[in-house]
């Protein structure tokens, strides 16, 4: 019998060693790291005791790798939850999930998590990374304003039907709050969804959860708290 197939495996196996100890070291460089200029190419090669080539060999650029060490986290982070959070019938119930799933992301590794985002602020390769990231955060939460929006508009739908008035304005019209929402002035639902976005980025959770390095799962709730008074101004009785 040939030896290929074994070879094959083998040399499958060797590869699959060799981009877990760079993303490994690339976590650990992230975290230890304290310029802007420390986390290069070269830098990762030499602290995974690899050759420069091995890296573009493996992860083809510098954003090839940045791309697999933000899966990595989020699949150390959990976020493979999200999909059972969405799936919570009560919108409101999915959106503490959702909460919750990314205080979890945000805690698997925290000084790496930090040092992406303030080097997503300098380095457009790093932003070309965590930019498209946030962004779907984004879009989760909107489904998620949305389903809660829409939850209220059917129960203001069944109390017209049981004799309100049609004066009243429909809520979300023109993309606003109605009045019968506790909309505040000119704010419309994406500015709801903003602040919901910025309330669920790793820089509130890190900056409540303070200096001392507390577990950030720990302001999760307060974090929820706050998200609950940002759905007040939808109206919702969810």
């Amino acid at each position: 019998m040939s030896p290929r197939p074994y070879n094959l495996g083998l040399r499958g196996d060797q590869i699959s060693k060799g981009r877990r100890q760079i993303l490994d070291a690339a976590r650990s460089l992230l975290s230890e790291a304290t310029s802007y200029t420390d986390f290069t190419v070269n830098a990762v090669a030499a602290r995974a005791d690899v050759s420069r080539g091995t890296v573009y060999y493996q992860f083809a650029s510098k954003v090839g790798l940045l791309e697999a060490l933000c899966d990595d986290l989020a699949r150390l982070g959990g976020l493979a939850e999200l999909p059972r959070a969405f799936g919570d019938p009560d919108p409101r119930a999915a959106l503490d999930a959702f909460i919750e799933c990314f205080g979890r992301f945000w805690q698997a590794d925290r000084d790496a998590m930090r040092r992406l985002r303030a080097l997503a602020a300098l380095d457009p390769e790093v932003r070309a990374v965590i930019g498209p990231r946030d962004e779907r955060r984004l879009a989760g939460l909107t489904e998620l304003v949305a389903r809660i929006s829409g939850r209220r508009t059917g129960s203001e739908s069944s109390d017209s039907a049981a004799g309100k008035t049609d004066s009243e304005p429909p809520a979300g019209a023109a993309g606003k709050m109605s009045a019968a929402g506790a909309a505040r002035p000119g704010e419309s639902t994406s500015d709801l969804v903003r602040q919901l976005q910025a309330l669920t980025s790793f820089e509130t959770f890190d900056t409540i959860a303070g200096p001392d390095q507390r577990d950030i799962m720990t302001v999760t709730p307060t974090i929820v708290r706050l998200a609950h008074g940002v759905l007040d101004a939808l109206g919702s009785n969810a």
